[in-house]
C-alpha cells in the first residue's frame, strides 16, 4: 500500500508507565537493568571502597607518625618539657609548712597541750604527711633504689637519698610530734622544681648581713668542724615582731638547721622523698598569738613575702 506523500504523519504520545513507591525502592536495592546496587554498580562501589581503604590508611599512619613523634620528643612522664626560667613557677622556690589548719585560708596552729581531742588534729595531720617516708619500703618501685647519702657519697643516677625519721626525736609519731607536751613541732620543706641546684652560701665569713646572727653564728661553728655542711640550704625560724621573738622561746632543728645539697637537684627519680627539717618549739608562751616566719637561705632563693617566694608565715597559739 503507497503513501500519500501529502498526508503527514503525526505519532502518538504515549503515556508513560506509573512506577510505584514499592518498586522504586526495589530498584535501589537492585536494579535488574544497570545491575546496580544501592544505587552503585559493582564497579563503583569497588572504587569508592578501595579509595577509603587507601584514604583512611594514609589518615591512621600519619595520625601513628605525629603521636611517636610527638611522645619521643615532647612528652616524658618524668621530665618536664619546660623547666626553671621557662616554667611557670621559676627558679626560686617556696617554703611549706605541715601540720596545715583545715581551712586553706588559715595559717593558725591553735590547741590545748593538754587536750588530746584538741591536738589529735595536728598530730593527724602530720601521721598522714610523714606516712611515705615511714613506709617508703612498701611502696611499689621505692625502697629499692635508696642510697645511704653524705656530702661525699651522692646518690648514683637514677638512685635517690634516703630520710631517716630516727633523727627528728622527739619529733617523732610515737611522741605525738611532742604537742601534748605545749612545745609543738613544725615540719619545714622545700617546694620541688625540677633541675634546680641550689647556690650555697659558701663563705661562711661573707654571709648575707640580714641572716639572724644565730643562724650566722651556728653556719661558722658547723662548718669549722665539717666544712661539707657549708653547702647546705639553711633555715631560720623567728618571731615577726620584738614581743613574738620573744615569747617564741627556744628554737631547735633537727636534725640539722637546713636541707642537705646532696638532695639536690630534683629530677623526679622514683621513690625520691623531699628533706624535711623539724622545727621544734620547746617553751613557746602559751595564751598569745605567736607570729613565726620561717625562711630558707641560698643565692638563688629569693626572699619575697608577698609571693611567699623563700619564706612562709604562720601563727602558733597554745591554752
Amino acid at each position: 500500500m503507497h503513501r500519500n506523500p501529502k498526508l503527514e504523519e503525526f505519532e502518538i504520545e504515549t503515556k508513560p508507565s506509573r512506577t510505584t513507591e514499592r518498586q522504586k525502592f526495589h530498584n535501589f536495592i537492585y536494579d535488574r537493568n544497570t545491575g546496580a546496587f544501592l544505587g552503585r554498580t559493582p564497579e563503583s562501589w569497588c572504587k569508592i571502597i578501595i579509595f577509603y581503604i587507601i584514604f583512611y590508611t594514609v589518615l591512621v599512619a600519619l595520625f601513628a607518625i605525629c603521636m611517636v613523634t610527638f611522645h619521643q620528643q615532647y612528652i616524658n612522664p618524668r621530665v618536664p618539657r619546660l623547666q626553671l626560667n621557662r616554667s611557670l613557677i621559676g627558679t626560686s622556690p617556696g617554703l611549706g609548712f605541715r601540720p596545715v589548719p583545715p581551712d586553706v585560708r588559715s595559717t593558725l596552729i591553735s590547741y590545748k597541750g593538754t587536750d588530746l581531742e584538741d591536738y589529735k588534729y595536728w598530730e593527724d595531720q602530720l601521721k598522714d604527711f610523714l606516712s611515705v617516708y615511714k613506709k617508703k619500703g612498701q611502696t611499689a618501685g621505692a625502697g629499692q633504689n635508696f642510697h645511704n647519702c653524705g656530702f661525699n657519697s651522692l646518690p648514683p643516677p637514677g638512685r635517690v637519698c634516703d630520710v631517716d625519721i630516727s633523727t627528728w626525736l622527739p619529733c617523732i609519731e610515737e611522741n605525738h610530734f611532742s604537742f601534748h607536751k605545749s612545745s609543738p613541732c613544725i615540719f619545714l620543706k622545700l617546694n620541688r622544681i625540677y633541675g634546680w641546684r641550689p647556690e650555697y652560701y659558701n663563705d661562711t665569713q661573707n654571709l648575707p648581713p640580714e641572716m639572724p646572727v644565730d643562724l650566722q653564728m651556728h653556719i661558722q661553728n658547723i662548718t669549722y668542724h665539717n666544712r661539707d655542711f657549708a653547702n647546705s640550704v639553711w633555715v631560720s625560724c623567728q618571731g615577726e615582731t620584738p614581743a613574738d621573738k620573744e615569747n617564741i622561746g627556744v628554737v631547735k632543728y633537727l636534725p640539722y638547721q637546713g636541707f642537705p645539697g646532696y638532695y639536690f637537684p630534683y629530677e623526679n627519680a622514683e621513690g625520691y622523698l623531699s628533706p624535711l627539717v623539724a622545727v621544734h618549739l620547746e617553751m613557746p608562751k602559751t595564751g598569745i598569738v605567736i607570729n613565726i616566719e620561717c625562711r630558707a637561705w641560698a643565692k638563688n632563693i629569693k626572699y619575697d613575702r608577698r609571693e611567699r617566694l623563700g619564706v612562709v608565715h604562720f601563727e602558733v597559739m597554745l591554752e
